[in-house]
């Protein structure tokens, strides 16, 4: 027999007996109606985990992991508010269907069948995949997380602290609420869930508040890798700033006790905590996994004594609120219902097309209550002397830094949050005064700590905030990539939109800084990013064209709920001049504050006809310099700027190069540069005269060799020269 069917026969077989576990929890932490809800929400989790298995035989349902084992969630579906949002482990069904009964919704079963089945019917993901998520239960879709959400949860929690004395327009959290985030013991040693832990820690020792339980669903063991005995209480039972629980999971009525505790002691003290719940998995980790091949019979079968099931019988039995047949009918007739449940599941509709599927990827459009906006004496209030330097030229530092200024003052709920960004106003002063003129609420100097910024503008999102992170190095994403990749971008996604999270993340980026930091403050790659589906990435060059630009990924953030990549070029932060010392041809005066560029339109510098130079960021600059040489040499050439690199402005590039030979110029390497994918659309237009000229496929070097692996001024001529020449380089 397999061992679900162990399982299965074992249940019947005991609870017949009264053959139960031995618990010493008293069983009056729930009265009579809530102990039997409890276990009917825990038996429907099993069922429902049977019938998956049963359908992906059939070939109705597909790859899923199952939460057998886990049903002592349950009692935090039940303790909890049914408004406290909630970031679910893979394993928690036995919640969802819970917090599903407290809510008076009764479709539970059918809509996690749909899901199992990849149903374009599911009201979840719509088909994309098998999650757990509910957005009227205020559960955020997640597959399979490992401890990805960790980060976010801790940025809700903050977000509901904000939210208390600058309440967004959007705002879904309530003020008493508290953010639930659940996990499995192995991802407890993940560097993502340590940050979180760290960074919950590091909050709370402020005294800043944060109302955030973790729970911890210990079963001990990791796919095949075992959990070491008493390692997640040794590491996490004396975190400073983490109040620490401890419960038996496998016993419903002690899970409900001690999640009450714990959710109240959050409530109240407004503090994070960790709830350590003893769970068992039961079947193997996941689809086929066989749980025998990895782990010793004897074991196994002592986990499938501590049947969760086991426990709550006996519970119910003992305190007098069912009989052992009237438990075992419970068992049964879930099944069957769930068994008869399933067989609509063989005609559901499901995804047919690649439009179907990405239907979902551009989240919809967000509507807001009309503004007045910022009145002219506000405007002077906050900008100080500032205002009289607008009308003189400047660098793009400043009129980025004006250009934040105006949005955090049209739009309260515009965050920012970074390392270094309050009160230094950031590595290159480009957030300066902001956080003496807009406070530390508003303007957030963070730890030093990709994932947790990246998480908090996350989870800020969720209640109705524009947060715009700060990554003080394009290099220092990488250390937090999968926040966008496994969090940010993928929330419309597996949602069919009805959960976003807009933002603005803003990065200070690219290579040609003289003689400092190397690889790491100098990074020309960005193809971890050009790789995100839905992800705006946009690259400015000109001082006002940044500020422009920066406001229209503001609106993209707030109205069309868009996570947007704003890459700053760090070397043209101070460029003042241009073509010779002192001209002074590379600053701007500030743009009114209602001027925007619009997604996909390109800048377009000359109207010459030998020759397109498309490019960006410092790019352009340098082509700038190259077509003036270029002209000298009697060669008349249009410098394309591309300014937003995803999705690339396709038609106004096309239109812009026209019949011209073109050049792309891309500071990025040769290899998964924007060089490539330019290529082949130019090509694929009908181009017929194409070359590029592309950074080296190597890291950046610090000293007078900096910009040996990238492109140049005096490089961009001669690959020019080169292409119309028809000459191979």
């Amino acid at each position: 027999m397999d061992r679900v069917s162990i399982v299965h026969e074992n249940f019947l077989r005991r609870v017949a007996a009264q053959d139960f576990p031995v618990s010493k929890t008293p069983t009056d932490a729930l009265t009579g109606e809530e102990a039997l809800g409890l276990f009917r929400a825990q038996v429907l989790s099993r069922a429902l985990d049977l019938q998956s298995r049963v359908m992906q035989k059939a070939g109705q349902g597909f790859y899923t992991i199952g939460s057998s084992g886990h049903e002592g969630m349950a009692a935090l579906g039940h303790a909890l508010h049914v408004d406290d949002i909630a970031f679910l482990h893979y394993r928690d069904a036995a919640f969802q269907i819970a917090r599903a009964e407290k809510a008076g919704q009764p479709e539970m079963m059918r809509d996690m069948l749909l899901s199992f089945a990849c149903s374009s019917e599911d009201p979840t993901s719509g088909g994309r995949h098998k999650v757990l998520g509910s957005r009227p239960l205020m559960i955020p879709p997640q597959t399979s997380t490992i401890a990805s959400h960790l980060p976010k949860a801790v940025g809700a929690a903050h977000a509901i602290t904000l939210a208390r004395r600058n309440r967004p327009e959007h705002a879904i959290m309530q003020r008493d609420g508290i953010v639930m985030c659940s996990f499995g013991d192995a991802s407890v040693n993940h560097s993502t869930a340590q940050g979180a832990f760290n960074a919950a820690g590091w909050t709370a020792v402020q005294g800043i508040p944060l109302p955030l339980l973790f729970v911890c669903e210990d079963n001990g063991i990791g796919i095949s890798t075992k959990t070491p005995t008493g390692w997640v209480k040794a590491s996490m039972s004396a975190r400073p700033g983490l109040k620490y629980f401890e419960a038996d999971g496998l016993d419903m009525f002690a899970a409900v006790k001690a999640a009450r505790e714990a959710a109240a002691w959050v409530r109240a003290h407004r503090k994070p905590a960790f709830l350590h719940l003893r769970t068992v998995r039961l079947y193997g980790h996941a689809g086929p996994d066989v749980v025998t091949s990895y782990l010793p019979r004897a074991e196994v079968e002592a986990d499938e004594a501590h049947d969760p099931l086991l426990y709550s019988a006996r519970g119910l039995i003992a305190a007098g609120h069912a009989s052992a047949d009237e438990v075992l009918s419970i068992y049964t007739d879930t099944l069957d219902d769930v068994a008869e449940a399933a067989k609509e599941m063989a005609d559901t509709p499901r995804l047919e097309s690649a439009s179907d599927v990405m239907a979902s990827l551009i989240p919809p459009p967000r509507t807001h209550a009309p503004t007045n906006g910022p009145s002219a004496e506000q405007r002077a209030q906050v900008f100080g002397g500032d205002a009289a330097q607008m009308d003189q030229p400047q660098p793009m530092s400043r009129l980025i830094n004006w250009a934040l200024h105006d949005l955090m003052l049209a739009h309260p709920e515009t965050l920012l949050m970074g390392e270094d960004v309050g009160r230094k106003g950031g590595n290159y002063g480009v957030t300066q005064k902001l956080h003496a003129r807009f406070g530390p609420a508003r303007v957030i100097d963070t730890l030093l700590d990709e994932q947790s910024i990246l998480g908090l503008a996350i989870g800020l999102a969720h209640n109705g905030f524009i947060p715009m992170p700060e990554i003080q190095f394009l290099a220092y994403l990488h250390n937090a990539e999968d926040q966008l990749r496994g969090e940010a971008a993928t929330l419309p996604f597996f949602s069919r939109g009805q959960w976003t999270n807009p933002m603005v993340i803003r990065i200070s980026a690219l290579g040609y800084q003289k003689g400092f930091g190397g690889h790491f403050h100098n990074d020309n790659s960005i193809a971890v990013i050009r790789d995100i589906p839905g992800v705006i990435i946009a690259c400015p060059s000109d001082p006002a064209e940044a500020a422009m630009m920066l406001r229209e990924a503001h609106r993209l953030a707030r109205e069309e709920q868009r996570v947007v990549v704003f890459l700053e070029p760090i070397a043209l932060y101070p460029m003042r001049d241009l073509l010779e010392p002192g001209d002074g041809g590379w600053m701007r005066r500030y743009p009114d504050p209602d001027r925007g560029i619009g997604l996909g339109q390109v800048g377009v510098h000359g109207d010459g006809t030998d020759l397109a130079i498309v490019t960006y960021g410092n790019g352009h600059y340098l082509s700038r310099q190259a077509q003036h040489d270029l002209a000298a040499q009697g060669i008349a050439t249009r410098v394309i700027d591309l300014r937003w690199l995803a999705p690339l402005p396709e038609d106004a590039l096309i239109q812009a190069v026209g019949q011209r030979p073109a050049l792309i110029v891309d500071e990025c390497r040769h290899t998964g540069g924007q060089a490539e994918g330019l290529m082949a659309m130019l090509v694929e237009a009908g181009a017929k005269r194409l070359a590029r000229l592309t950074a080296a496929d190597s890291f950046i070097a610090t000293g007078k060799a900096y910009g040996a692996t990238l492109p140049s001024r005096e490089g961009i001529v001669a690959r020019a020269l080169d292409l119309l020449a028809d000459r191979t380089p």
